[in-house]
């Protein structure tokens, strides 16, 4: 079958492991299926990947990719859960289970024509969101949900700052925000992005590290390094700083002192449970919000995908069709 592939870790030329064409079809271990891909995201995770984050070499050649929908081997239209893990080892959650893993970590993702999962990891897709809207949810969307309704602990009428408008998660917790009603603050260094951000129904965008009109209840943190400082300090007293990335750096200044003088919570959070990204495709549906997709592409065209994550040259997803 087609597929991408990463056959090489180069942590400074991430690119030149990528390798597009034939592939070994996917093996189905018991209790798992086959699902017949019809659309499957980009994420940053499949750039770090090809960096050797998380994928050590002695796991290669590995499919690429998180992300999917399709046809399930009865002929469901199904979203791809990429959780590979034990709610019941994870106290009933299993993105705290310790041995899970994602899609594409240790068992071969979905950037191909077809993907084995476990059975439980499907989720009907609704009829209302396109197989290319449905296949951004599972890693970004599902992320940006978690972090908004879970993590964060907004109540209605809260504000919020996103930080690094422009990236998967970035977008769908604008707008995922902004369907929520609460107010939302939104950072970019690029003008094209803060008018998109905008669009998207953000109530404030600012350049990168800009006084906001007010001290928000929580911020959305994916960027790191580059924004930490002005995350802290865009936080009213007591609130939240949720972190799901660290796209420029994962060690900045911690600034203890404004964090304990200020009673500020710092919270860590990954992905989301099965039970959630359902919930989130019915929120979407709902509430008639759809994903962002910056472009579509073929399979055979993944490099060109690539390449504009590595750039920074997008906003919203990348969607490929096998």
């Amino acid at each position: 079958m087609f597929a991408v592939t990463a056959t090489q870790i180069d942590a400074d030329n991430p690119l030149t492991g990528l390798t597009v064409g034939e592939a070994p079809e996917p093996e189905v271990p018991d209790g798992w299926t086959t699902v017949t891909v019809k659309a499957a995201a980009l994420n940053h995770h499949d750039l770090w990947s090809l960096k050797g984050v998380g994928l050590p070499a002695d796991k290669l050649p590995m499919i690429l990719g998180c992300d999917a929908a399709g046809i399930d081997e009865d002929g469901n239209e199904v979203i791809v859960h990429s959780v590979i893990g034990d709610p019941a080892r994870g106290g009933g959650d299993e993105t705290l289970d310790p041995k899970r893993s994602l899609l594409s970590e240790t068992h071969p993702g979905t950037l191909a024509e077809r993907v084995a999962v476990p059975r439980r990891n499907l989720v009907p897709k609704p009829a209302e969101l396109s197989f290319e809207e449905a296949a951004c949810l599972p890693t970004a969307w599902l992320t940006a949900y978690r972090m908004l309704f879970d993590k964060a602990g907004l109540q209605p009428g809260s504000s919020v700052l996103v930080q690094g408008a422009g990236g998967g998660v970035a977008t769908a917790a604008i707008a995922l925000a902004s369907a929520a009603g609460f107010r939302v603050y939104a950072t970019s260094r690029s003008e094209a992005k803060r008018e998109r951000a905008q669009e998207l129904g953000a109530d404030a965008v600012l350049e990168t590290g800009a006084r906001l009109p007010e001290r928000v209840d929580a911020v959305i943190e994916t960027v790191g390094q580059a924004t930490w400082s002005h995350s802290l300090k865009s936080l009213r007293p007591g609130g939240r700083v949720v972190v799901s990335g660290a796209t420029s750096g994962q060690v900045p200044p911690a600034e203890l002192n404004r964090v304990f003088f200020l009673q500020l919570q710092v919270v860590g959070s990954t992905m989301g449970t099965r039970d959630q990204l359902e919930r989130l495709a019915r929120f979407l549906v709902k509430t008639g919000t759809k994903p962002l997709i910056d472009r579509t592409l073929p399979l055979s065209q993944a490099r060109e995908g690539f390449a504009a994550m590595e750039t920074g040259d997008l906003f919203g997803k990348v969607v490929f069709t096998p």
